[in-house]
């Protein structure tokens, strides 16, 4: 395969039909196109119409030699032909309307108005040794008028629109019809090349722009408007060559396709045997003009027939601007090129294999492509693939290509079954929309079953159960397992395949046997939990911390007795639970805490003492008698101090601890003086415990009791920085007594004042204030009679008289109201008298 071949952009087919059996009689020699029918003529003066298949339509013996030019307007119903022995007719094809004209030299060209078809352009010209035009005037007469002569033969004259583009043995002319100016004359570049044998090629491309092609020489005009500035005695119109370029051969034909252009060119080659030049194949070539040069596009080489005795003259283009389609005509052959569509391309990639570039490509194109279908060529690269040895590949794009096509899958499973790749295409299979029939998944479970034991676990893990026939998976495990009985893969998966079939008690136990991390996992997924109920050791060996935890977790269905008693012979698992259940809560388990303890000493010694302080329930006296027999001291301490046993309690610290830190802590927790005063007795003949007292004892008791118990004489450790540490504690006292005085006072006296000002405040009795006892208005009605009102702090009012007599000797008076609340100086009275 050549990579580096490119895409061709045309493709070619012959003419057949009615044209091979006029080929072979005769020989074509020229050709007109029009975009419903063709017009050919040959060599034996015969024009026939064919349709586009090449079909023959109708049939015209205009002459017995040669026909050298055909001609149609625009809408086709009007012909112009031209013959070798001078004969030149213009007639309607579908009307009565005819010219004869017979001239005395052969006729090479003739072109009717492109708009002949309309009354005012009937119009046509001829050329043989003058070029004439023949305009029909009144009566219907044909008037004939010579536009150019005396340059040799015309050659070849195209028509397009309002001008008329002609070649002679001199160069190309090119006539404007309306003001009937002759505008430009290109000159024949190679006049060494007889004009008869390398005639010129005329195309237009439109209605200003002339492409010219003679020789090996391409010219590309343009006809521009002149300014009125210019004009003087020059015609109003003008040419300009925009592009110019030669070619590699002789030219036989030009036609244009977008911006580039199609040339058929005439080639010639030295032949290897006989080393004489001869007629070697026409090319089509495929051009993109420059200013001074252009781009091959793409270059073919044509298989015309008779090509060995053909002359550049025998070869003519022809084209059907509105299809893009171009005629290759020769005297023994017609070929019709075509631009490529999307299914020329596609057909073009499956030659060459590349068949991913072909899927892509009919995907893009889905909506246009008639003749491939997406899953044909999908099915092609399968295959493909297949040939090549890439079966994942081909594996992985069966999951795009056969989509939910169920007929496929299975066809395709099958035959990768025949070339013993069914674990290539078991990762591609599909599992849900579409679902293929259970023998398939079964048949691809069995490949891996006999020959890969972890590729079988990951299909059982990655695939549904509802997939296949499950007990026939599992018979066959069980029986792989009968060969090799510890294998913990096929175990697994046996477990996996249980819980499918939902038998979770067998999955549970091989879990179990395995030390499976998804045994915890299958129990509170599957509520297992009366299947565990006799496992419990099983699962506490395996992971105790998860074990408990889901224990704990549903205690409504495995109660804690049942997990205490199923653990009666593993104290140790029992006391991981028992553990974990006081820290959850510590009154659920408090039938146990006596065995707790037991369990903490044996088990856990750093817990017990946290338990023996955080449980309210465990019996101190089995406790203490525990920690005694172990030498449990710190424990026996806290135990004795709990009891009220504190004298005990110290002395063991002293005594088994000898620890005069802890012994200080512990005589401070119980801020008892007589424990204070046994500290300081135990301490007294032992100089590091003095230093110890020294150093702690300030805030707590008086340092001069220790002071006056030390023995003259004494060494003590540290004993000038234990006198300084008590003057600087007992210094600070004295400073922190000094400040809070301060505050205090300074409180006293602002709140003094606050009551001060209260108090000298007035109080405001009006008409509509009353006796809070007799409940009259407090004020009389008639001011002028005296009378005595009692105000009180508290905003309560009395009349005098309404007040009880107080007995006391004090004559201060309180609100009765307020005085069952509280007493104080906001309840004392204010008289009011008049």
């Amino acid at each position: 395969e050549d990579e580096s071949e490119e895409e061709p952009k045309l493709k070619y087919e012959r003419l057949s039909n009615g044209v091979t059996e006029i080929l072979q009689k005769d020989a074509a020699s020229c050709m007109t196109v029009h975009e419903k029918f063709l017009a050919l003529g040959t060599h034996y003066g015969k024009v026939y119409l064919l349709d586009v298949q090449g079909n023959i339509t109708q049939k015209f013996d205009v002459s017995p030699v040669k026909i050298n030019q055909i001609s149609l307007d625009e809408s086709g119903e009007h012909m112009g032909v031209c013959s070798e022995d001078g004969k030149v007719q213009v007639f309607g094809l579908y009307s009565a309307e005819e010219f004869h004209e017979t001239f005395d030299c052969p006729i090479k060209i003739v072109a009717v108005h492109p708009h002949f078809v309309r009354s005012h352009f009937k119009q046509f010209v001829t050329g043989g040794k003058k070029l004439l035009l023949y305009e029909r005037g009144w009566m219907n007469r044909w008037k004939p008028s010579v536009l150019h002569e005396g340059e040799g033969n015309i050659r070849n004259v195209k028509w397009r629109g309002h001008l008329i583009a002609w070649a002679n043995n001199m160069g190309v002319k090119i006539l404007d019809m309306i003001s009937k100016q002759r505008i430009t004359n290109v000159p024949r570049d190679d006049i060494s090349l007889r004009p008869d044998m390398y005639p010129c090629s005329l195309c237009w491309k439109d209605n200003l722009t002339l492409i010219i092609g003679w020789g090996n020489s391409v010219k590309i005009c343009s006809v521009k408007e002149r300014h009125a500035s210019e004009m003087r005695d020059l015609p109003n119109r003008y040419v300009e060559i925009v592009f110019q370029f030669d070619t590699e051969f002789y030219i036989s034909g030009l036609a244009p396709i977008c911006d580039q252009l199609v040339i058929l060119s005439y080639v010639k080659e030295i032949s290897e045997k006989t080393e004489v030049e001869c007629c070697a194949r026409p090319r089509l070539d495929i051009v993109q003009p420059l200013p001074e040069s252009c781009e091959e596009i793409s270059s073919d080489a044509l298989t015309v027939r008779g090509f060995q005795e053909n002359e550049c003259r025998d070869y003519h283009l022809e084209y059907s601007e509105g299809e893009s389609l171009f005629y290759i005509i020769s005297p023994r052959d017609v070929v019709v090129a075509k631009e490529r569509d999307q299914d020329d391309h596609i057909d073009w990639l499956l030659e060459k294999k590349k068949y991913e570039e072909a899927l892509m490509a009919a995907e893009i194109s889905q909506k246009t492509i008639k003749k491939h279908k997406i899953l044909d060529i999908g099915l092609a690269y399968i295959n493909h693939l297949v040939e090549k040895g890439e079966y994942d590949l081909a594996a992985r794009k069966c999951q795009k290509i056969l989509g939910k096509n169920t007929e496929l899958w299975e066809f395709e499973v099958y035959k990768f079954k025949e070339i013993g790749q069914l674990k290539a295409i078991s990762r591609y299979l599909p599992r849900r929309d579409p679902v293929l029939k259970p023998l398939i998944y079964e048949m691809v479970l069995h490949e891996f079953l006999e020959s890969d034991y972890e590729g079988f676990a990951t299909l059982i893990k990655e695939w549904p159960g509802d997939l296949y026939n499950n007990t026939i998976i599992v018979q066959a495990v069980v029986d792989h397992l009968k060969k090799d009985p510890q294998n913990r893969t096929l175990l697994r998966t046996l477990a996996e395949l249980y819980t499918y079939d939902q038998r979770y008690g067998r999955a549970l136990e091989i879990y179990l046997t395995l030390r499976h991390k998804d045994v915890f996992q299958l129990i509170h997924k599957h509520n297992l939990f009366s299947s565990i109920r006799d496992k419990i050791v099983l699962l506490m060996d395996f992971d105790s911390e998860k074990a408990v935890d889901m224990l704990l977790d549903n205690e409504d269905k495995i109660s804690i007795d049942r997990v205490v008693e199923e653990l009666e012979n593993r104290p140790e698992l029992q006391h991981v639970y028992l553990h974990k259940l006081f820290k959850r809560d510590h009154h659920k388990g408090q039938r146990y805490h006596e065995k707790q303890i037991s369990l903490y000493a044996e088990y856990d010694r750093p817990n017990l003492l946290p338990f023996l302080r955080d449980s309210t329930h465990c019996p101190l006296e089995k406790a203490l008698e525990i920690c005694q027999q172990r030498n449990f001291v710190e424990e026996t301490v806290y135990l004795l101090s709990r009891m009220g046993n504190s004298r005990s309690a110290l002395k063991m610290i002293m005594e088994e601890l000898q620890d005069v830190d802890k012994a200080i802590e512990f005589a401070k927790e119980q801020d008892d003086g007589e424990l204070w005063e046994d500290l300081i007795l135990y301490s007294i003949d032992k100089p590091p415990f003095i230093t110890g007292l020294l150093n702690n004892i300030g805030t707590h008791v008086d340092p001069i009791l220790l002071i006056h118990r030390i023995k003259e004489g004494m060494e003590i450790p540290n004993l000038r920085d234990s006198l300084v540490k008590i003057l600087q504690d007992y210094n600070l006292q004295i400073l922190l007594r000094e400040g809070c005085k301060k505050i205090l006072v300074a409180d006293s006296l602002s709140l003094l004042k606050k009551m001060h000002r209260t108090q000298m405040k007035g109080v405001l009795v009006e008409e509509e204030n009353i006796c809070e006892s007799c409940l009259s208005p407090i004020l009389p009605s008639d001011a002028s009679k005296s009378f005595s009102v009692v105000v009180f702090h508290c905003r309560h009012m009395f009349h005098r008289e309404c007040l009880p007599v107080s007995n006391t000797v004090s004559s201060v008076q309180f609100c009765n109201i307020c005085s069952a609340k509280h007493r104080g100086p906001g309840s004392a009275v204010l008289e009011m008298k008049k």
